[in-house]
């Protein structure tokens, strides 16, 4: 199967509470992260891949508190995906949510030359 070189968000039929928050949903959420997420040269350089998880609260005030990294995959991703969640901006909830927010990196490259590249 083919996937897109990079990084992005898994989208296999989970919706993420604080999505509705998000200025566009969680369609326009997922983008803003697409874009902005930059593979670690760390990363790419040992080809590691997997999910990162990041947790957080999103206040009534539409600020986050206690980010943190729950489950990482190593080469500086980790890092990449804190930075990346901590450029969110959400509207404000009625009260306190907590969630993590699944981030994954992957070589998207395609068939056999899968580890070439």
């Amino acid at each position: 199967p083919q996937t897109e070189q990079g990084t992005g968000i898994n989208k296999v039929g989970n919706s993420i509470p604080v999505a509705a928050y998000y200025e566009g949903g969680q369609e326009a959420m997922y983008a803003f992260i697409s874009k902005e997420l930059k593979y670690p040269l760390m990363a790419k350089r040992n080809r590691m891949q997997g999910r990162c998880i990041v947790s957080f609260t999103l206040n009534p005030d539409g600020t986050m508190q206690g980010i943190k990294l729950v489950h990482g995959v190593g080469g500086g991703t980790g890092e990449e995906a804190l930075r990346v969640v901590r450029l969110l901006k959400f509207k404000k909830p009625e009260y306190p949510i907590l969630t993590s927010l699944p981030i994954d990196f992957k070589l998207g490259v395609t068939g056999a030359n899968a580890l070439e590249n």
